[in-house]
This record gives C-alpha cells, structure tokens and sequence, in this order.
C-alpha cells in the first residue's frame, strides 16, 4: 500500500512540474505580414510595400480572445526585424505580470535614406498617415485586437519616440496613451543646429554616397526629405534651414519654419486639444545619452507644463541605448507597465 501511494505521489508531483513548467515556457509568436499602401506611393523610389511584424501573446491561437495593441515605432537606421529580439521581453513582462497579454507591432519604416521619421513628406511618400490610419486599420481587420483607441498605445526609441510623440499628438482619435523612449528630433539644437559642424560639412558633400559616410549629414538630409522635400533641387531633393557658403552662415528662413512645424517642442501650442485628449503622456531619457538629447526632452517636458499638460519625464542613469532592451531595462519595467495602467484590456 505504502509502495502504491508513494508511486502516485511521484506521478502527481512529475504532472504538477510538468505543468508548471509548460505554463512558464508559454512563448508568444512573431509573425511578418506585407502592406502595400497608397500612401506610400512616391516618385522617389521608396517601396510603398512595407513588411511589419506583430507579436501575438501566448494562448492567442488557442483562444477567441481580442487584445489591446501597442505600436512600437522602431529607430533611425532600424526596421521591424527587432521585434524578433523584442519578443523574449514580452514573453517575460507577460510571464511576471507586469503586462496583461496583448499584441505589439512593430512596422519597417525604413527608407533608402535610413529613416522617414514618420512624417508626411509627399515626395517620398506620407508615413504619419501610413502609421497612423493604413497600418492601425491592416491590424484590425487580421488580428484579434480590441479596435479602440482606449485600447491603443504607441512607442518607440529614439526616431520612434519622436515619432509616437507627433503622431499621438495628431491622432488622440486612434492612440489614448503615449510612450516616448529617449526621443530624438524634439527641436533643432546642439549638432542639428547651425553653430555645429553638421551644416558645415554638409556645405562639402555633393552626392548621397558621400552624405552615408557621415552620421549627422545622413540625419539632417532625413530630416530634409521628410519635412522639406523639393523635386526641384538635386542631388538632395530637400531645403535645408542652413547652409554654409565659406565660412558665412546663410538661414532660409521658409524650410527653418517647415522644420519647426515638424518638431514637438514647437508643436505644442496648435495641438494643445489633441494633448488634452490623450489619456497618459510619458518621456524618459538617459542623462549620459549626450546634451543633445537632454537639452531636448527637458524642453519639450517644460513646454508641455508650462501649456498645463499632465504628462510624466524621467531622467534615468543611462545613455541612449543602455538599459532599455533588457530584462531590468526600460521597457519590461517602465514602457510596458505604463500601458498596463492606461490601457483597456476588457473587450
């Protein structure tokens, strides 16, 4: 007898590990869909085909139930392929609870130019209306998701906070919440501004090859394309605020305020009832992630409370990259909670 209930025991104990441990090794999937868009088309060469790949929750395909969606807007130079090393942080914000199950997606916005920052160029093709309106509605219609804005987040790090930021602030109807990582692009300061040896050295540059050479150069001509583009004028298709010629600085006054509508420090006034609109606002950044960074969130932070928006801003020990894609990084212990508490998850 003794023998029998020992053998039992040992039975159930194996079961209840073995369960255990299929519960905890519960692992969600990475799928890559294709979306051609209309507004992507272009005259410039850029693919108005664009891959995205979303993360879907454990228990997705063996349930009928919808979830919340965050889009993650990846940075310059990135694409969707992250989302591949991404989805170990899901599995384990998901596993420790940080984060009810929900689905992430993260779309190729990457351009022969490195980076659209998701804005509405015309010429090479309107990314802001491609995330925002195109992108939300493939998701939708293919995946289970609660089709809310209450139940829509959007992030990102670096170019993709800069760009969640601006489009949130343009679209309170499609995202409720907002998650900036280390934002770039907020305003023209420091080695996007005229006192910097960018524009300089950009006065020396004749064709693309030598422009992806240099890093800031590939920036500001990004940023050219996608606030200032100008079919008219080669090889860089964009006006630029500043140019040298010599050593005399010359300003073009009618790109400088194309820019500036462009960049969130100085979108705030226009937007104002679209930031009242949104449910949660956040920004954080590294304090050793460089001036320019710094200099840039703490403007926009105190333009957003001087306008008496409710918003959070955290400076954190880090750089622009440390910390973040990590297990104790940024976005398991701070992004993704932030959405655990502003987003509806209830169908």
């Amino acid at each position: 007898m003794k023998k029998t209930q020992s053998t039992l025991f040992l039975f159930l104990l194996t079961l209840f590990i073995g369960l255990n441990t299929a519960v905890f090794a519960q692992k969600g999937k990475v799928v890559t869909e294709t979306i051609f868009s209309e507004s992507l088309q272009n005259s410039m060469g850029e693919n108005p085909s664009r891959a995205v790949s979303i993360y879907l929750p454990p228990g997705y395909e063996s349930s009928t139930q919808r979830y919340p969606v965050i889009y993650f807007l990846h940075g310059f130079m990135g694409d969707n392929t992250m989302l591949n090393y991404m989805s170990g942080l899901m599995d384990y914000a998901i596993e420790k609870k940080k984060i009810r199950p929900f689905i992430l997606v993260v779309p190729d916005e990457k351009t022969t130019y490195d980076g659209s920052f998701y804005s509405n160029s015309g010429l090479f093709g309107n990314w802001e209306d491609f995330t925002a309106i195109d992108l939300v509605d493939f998701v939708d219609e293919n995946f289970r998701t609660i089709a809310d804005k209450d139940s829509r987040g959007i992030t990102g790090h670096s170019m993709g906070g800069y760009g969640a930021l601006k489009i949130a602030m343009h679209y309170p109807d499609r995202f409720s919440s907002v998650y900036a990582l280390s934002p770039g692009a907020l305003a023209i300061v420091r080695e996007y501004g005229p006192n910097s040896d960018t524009y300089k050295e950009l006065s020396t540059l004749k064709t693309m090859e030598e422009v992806n050479n240099t890093y800031f150069g590939k920036v500001i001509i990004a940023f050219g394309r996608s606030w200032s583009p100008n079919p008219n004028n080669p090889p860089f298709y964009c006006d630029l605020p500043f140019e040298y010629q010599g050593e005399e600085l010359i300003v073009h006054p009618e790109a400088l305020a194309k820019w500036q509508a462009n960049m969130p420090v100085h979108m705030i006034e226009g937007n104002l009832e679209n930031l009242q609109k949104l449910k949660a606002i956040k920004l954080d950044w590294g304090r050793n992630a460089g001036e320019r960074f710094t200099q840039m969130c703490n403007m926009f932070s105190q333009r957003l409370e001087n306008a008496g928006i409710t918003h959070f801003a955290e400076e954190y020990i880090g750089t622009h990259t440390s910390g973040i894609y990590t297990e104790d990084g940024r976005i398991p212990q701070q992004m993704l909670p932030f959405f655990e508490n502003y987003l509806n998850f209830e169908n």
